[in-house]
């Protein structure tokens, strides 16, 4: 490795392919660190036969690791059968799905769910369906001189960078380019309730005031802000705000759902919620353990029916290969019990990272599966790199904080190997 943490060489065959790589694909991601070949459980191996211990499980979305023999099972049995309809047909296993997940949110009779193939499609129909909620509030009638309502979102919340997801996605390197994006959005810091509070009172029909807010949307762990819980009293407060002002709480769940927090979404722990209920909750990344696909959750029947046939869609939605890829997911998490391993093994992890006396480890947090490790200093590319030589794959998703979020099958086993290749990271490394 060179004295900045960065990747000595590559392997042969990565080394090509790389090369052939940056010809034909557009550089939104930068360059790959490894061309990937096979997994098995929690492993994977690239091109050139290298092994990696998996703790990343493609950001958060391969819920059973690879290979899973349930997942290639379902995903087989279902390619042979009809992989494919439109939505002008409907499937069992999209019948299936959206009955399910409705159960498992513990949504009130009347919720009804709307698939897409992203979490910034999920998001995308959120916004959306708050647009149209936004509509039905009084300060809004345009007939009435209303002014158009409002969309809340967090500082450092990240919500996808389809334009409608990105306009309630805070960080500006990723936004300003884009302006103006959908108006009417704006931000507040994430555990202030007196600015949340600000911005409702800023709803008035002078010629200062605002028009009245629709939502606020926010992630109860912000994961690409470097996995930090916004905090169950302010979640606790924003729902009592939205209710005094007949606004909607759309939480995106994203990263936290499925799983991964060690319930079936965050919002259902009292510790990171508060213990409210949203109006609407979204998904995606490990719903259907690494088949694109994501979604929406709408609480109850009123709100449900805002959506009409027409105002919103998508070709794919709903496909039956990834609904039985979904259905195998859920289905392998209840049977294995693997809410408790979330629970277990990231509790396995938290301690395990601070018992190697590490210096570079300032400390940790998160929920279950959903990890970060906050680094002395910012060199949380080095640490990533340094790691990755050393056959664990983690995440460089802050300058100073490394995220952790492994398949939701990984063994104790699978954590002690972890924390022992994180026990040797030099804490002298340059920073980024």
């Amino acid at each position: 490795m060179t004295t900045d943490g960065q990747l000595e060489q590559l392997g042969t065959k990565d080394k090509a392919w790389l090369g052939k790589y940056s010809q034909v694909h557009m550089n939104v991601f930068g360059t790959p660190l490894r061309v990937m070949d096979h997994g098995k459980g929690t492993r994977i191996w690239d091109i050139d036969g290298n092994e990696y211990l998996d703790f990343l499980a493609g950001i958060a979305v391969n819920s059973l690791g690879y290979a899973h023999p349930a997942w290639v099972k379902a995903i087989s049995e279902q390619a042979a059968k009809v992989a494919h309809t439109s939505n002008y047909f409907a499937t069992e296993p999209q019948i299936e799905l959206a009955a399910k997940l409705v159960k498992l949110a513990g949504a009130p009779e009347g919720s009804h769910v709307y698939f897409g193939n992203s979490g910034a499609e999920g998001n995308e129909a959120a916004i959306k369906l708050a647009k149209l909620y936004g509509r039905t509030l009084p300060g809004a009638l345009p007939e009435q001189g209303g002014k158009p309502a409002r969309i809340i979102s967090m500082v450092h919340g990240f919500h996808g960078r389809t334009l409608g997801a990105l306009s309630a996605t805070w960080k500006p390197v990723i936004r300003e380019p884009f302006e103006p994006l959908v108006p009417a959005v704006e931000f507040v810091e994430p555990g202030d309730v007196e600015a949340l509070k600000a911005a409702f009172d800023a709803t008035g029909t002078a010629a200062d005031g605002k028009g009245p807010v629709a939502a606020v949307i926010m992630e109860l762990i912000q994961g690409e802000a470097g996995v930090m819980p916004v905090g169950a009293e302010y979640v606790r407060q924003a729902r009592q705000l939205c209710d005094e002002h007949h606004a909607l709480l759309i939480i995106d769940e994203v990263q936290t759902g499925v799983g991964r927090t060690g319930s079936w979404f965050a919002f259902q722990q009292k510790e990171l919620s508060g213990g409210v209920t949203p109006d609407i909750i979204t998904f995606a990344k490990g719903v259907a353990g690494g088949f694109p696909m994501g979604g929406m959750i709408a609480f109850g029947q009123q709100l449900s029916d805002l959506f009409t046939p027409g105002s919103h869609g998508s070709t794919f939605a709903g496909n039956p290969l990834g609904a039985a890829a979904a259905l195998a997911t859920l289905g392998v998490i209840e049977h294995d019990d693997l809410l408790a391993n979330a629970q277990a093994r990231g509790k396995q992890l938290r301690e395990g990272i601070m018992a190697t006396g590490n210096p570079l480890f300032k400390s940790t947090r998160g929920a279950g599966l959903l990890d970060a490790v906050e680094l002395a200093h910012p060199c949380a590319h080095a640490a990533m790199n340094w790691m990755l030589e050393h056959g664990l794959i983690v995440n460089a998703v802050a300058p100073d904080a490394l995220r952790i979020a492994p398949p939701l099958i990984v063994s104790a086993q699978d954590v002690d190997e972890a924390v022992s290749i994180m026990a040797g990271v030099p804490v002298d490394l340059a920073d980024d």
